[in-house]
């Protein structure tokens, strides 16, 4: 076998026929790969022929490019069968020099050891000092070919690919693995920060929620102090609570409700997130402000109508919070609160709570007004779910998507949440239905508090997604808890 012969047939055309986008895959590359696998075959303990058979497939590995990127690996190999038996090769040396080649192609499925020496070569940039500058040319290379568009696209590829690569030689566990550890959390970090800044940066969005949360605050408050307090109907929840302790005591009702949610707006702190809490908590001293502005006068004597409009702008005010990504009512964090530690469902917990509320309600202050104030509770509950689609405790999401790997992503190292694939096809458009392609189809289930985040998620990856919601009533096992980083 006249590997030095064949090198210097082979590198020449790789120095000066491959495409100039070619940023990475190039003549470079083969050279760092052949020495990469020279340096794992001295550790592995290969030697003589075994070595030669290695550094001819370190080669030829990305002679396809030549040719073209798309299936390089199996033109490569086309290369070797034409042009290695001149050099003195067997025909069972190509075929073993094909079968190394054939095992790089991602993801890696090497059968033997010189396999595993090769993959682990090919990417033997990860972990090393000089990974930052070979990811930069590969970036480059794919943003040529039109794999990726924009840097964050790219860190999330890379974050994906390194999450589910392994070393396979125990030389480059060795040496690399550990290096391979941190720059994950490395990547990591900067792709929270990149995904944290690329939210916080949008002034027009945070205007819109600042705009929905005053007007969500005046038509709670409205609710509350022209037709609730005056006629001394209650609500559930929180906000029922502090109307009893209001009625009872005299004590200010903006005040009380600002005590009563501090507690949950710290627990939320920790099991929902910092942006949920902080913006709840600006809901409610808004609320309080309102409460303080807004004067105690009743705007109708009849109940029936203090009951269902009372309770409407009361559903509409918190319903457009809830859009925002905040809540103006803890019962939901104390429920979920809860929930870690009985048996019981988000529903019944709720429902036991607004109980005992409609309860001392009925006998401190008759049957009428407790039966008027569940017709309250009512009315609000169901123009919550009007304001927020429709949506209840638990919500199912489907995703179609082209970039479902990016996504997939994003739904579970970003929302937190598992997630279930369906193999499927998208197009079939009208005056196209004949163009299809494959996909993965995307469901997972999440709150309806987290339905605009999981939406900003997957539009910031993809803003052609097609995504869909619908009700589901209750749910259990999996993962639905709330993350940390809401």
């Amino acid at each position: 076998m006249q590997y030095q012969q064949v090198y210097d047939f082979l590198m020449p055309k790789l120095e000066n026929e491959l495409s100039a986008q070619l940023e990475y895959h190039n003549a470079a590359h083969t050279k760092s790969v052949i020495a990469a696998a020279e340096h794992l075959a001295n550790g592995e303990g290969i030697r003589g022929n075994e070595l030669i058979i290695l550094k001819t497939a370190a080669l030829f590995h990305d002679a396809g490019f030549l040719q073209q990127a798309d299936g390089h690996e199996e033109i490569s190999c086309i290369w070797a069968r034409d042009y290695l038996p001149k050099y003195g090769y067997a025909d069972s040396h190509i075929e073993e020099i094909c079968r190394i080649i054939m095992a790089t192609r991602l993801p890696q499925t090497p059968v033997d050891h010189l396999g595993e020496i090769l993959c682990d070569a090919d990417l033997f940039y990860i972990g090393k000092e000089g990974y930052n500058a070979n990811a930069e040319r590969l970036f480059k290379e794919f943003k040529n070919r039109g794999i990726v568009k924009t840097n964050a696209e790219w860190q999330l590829m890379q974050m994906e690919f390194l999450s589910g690569h392994r070393f396979f030689t125990r030389s480059a566990v060795a040496e690399l693995e550990g290096s391979k550890q941190e720059l994950l959390k490395e990547l990591n970090l900067n792709i929270e920060a990149s995904l944290t800044s690329h939210h916080e940066n949008k002034p027009l969005r945070l205007l819109q929620d600042l705009v929905l949360t005053v007007i969500g605050v005046t038509i709670a408050g409205i609710a509350l102090k022209l037709f609730l307090v005056p006629n001394h109907f209650f609500d559930g929840g929180i906000t029922g609570i502090s109307l009893l302790v209001h009625e009872v005591y005299g004590f200010n009702l903006g005040l009380v409700i600002l005590l009563l949610n501090l507690p949950l707006i710290a627990i939320s702190y920790f099991s929902i997130g910092k942006r949920f809490a902080l913006r709840t908590l600006l809901s409610v001293v808004l609320l309080g402000v309102a409460l303080l502005l807004i004067p105690d006068k009743a705007m109708t004597p009849d109940k029936l109508l203090i009951s269902v409009f009372g309770g409407a702008f009361l559903g509409i005010g918190i319903g457009l919070i809830m859009r925002t990504g905040a809540a103006l009512d803890g019962i939901e964090v104390l429920a979920v609160y809860t929930l870690k530690r009985t048996s019981f469902t988000i529903t019944e917990i709720i429902l036991a709570i607004n109980i005992i509320i409609f309860t001392i309600a009925g006998f401190r202050f008759g049957i009428e007004t407790a039966l008027y104030s569940i017709l309250t509770y009512f009315t609000a509950t169901r123009c919550i779910d009007y304001v927020v689609e429709g949506l209840q405790a638990y919500t199912g999401v489907t995703i179609v998507s082209g970039k479902s790997e990016a996504i997939k992503y994003q739904l579970v190292n970003k929302l937190g949440r598992g997630i279930t694939v369906y193999k499927g096809e998208r197009g079939f458009l009208p005056g196209k239905f004949e163009v299809s392609t494959e996909c993965d189809i995307i469901f997972t289930v999440i709150t309806r508090l987290e339905l605009r985040k999981l939406k900003n998620l997957v539009y910031d990856v993809d803003p052609k997604a097609f995504v869909f919601a619908n009700t589901i009533k209750e749910a259990s096992g999996g993962i639905i808890k709330r993350r940390h980083a809401h």
